[in-house]
């Protein structure tokens, strides 16, 4: 599984909130294990429509939708809590 590159905005989302290290740390673990455990991925609700989400932090998710070869993209990067 591969993560395609960050749009702008949520790289410079990451930079604002410190994330940078960790989102390379989940991306790693992503790529290799999507379903592993510290990432706690997930479908959301309603679910026809597809989205998932993978934690950054126990604060942050990465949303996320399927896009073909073996491949994802983020969505977005927000506060779960929000």
């Amino acid at each position: 599984m591969r993560i395609k590159s960050l749009r702008g905005d949520l790289i410079e989302y990451l930079k604002s909130r410190n994330l940078v290290k960790r989102w390379e740390k989940q991306k790693y673990l992503f790529e290799q294990n999507p379903r592993h455990p510290s990432l706690e991925t997930e479908l959301l609700e309603p679910k026809h429509l597809k989205l998932y989400s993978f934690r950054i932090t126990q604060k942050y998710r990465a949303i996320f939708i399927y896009a073909g070869n073996d491949e994802i993209e983020i969505v977005d990067i927000n506060n779960h809590y929000k």
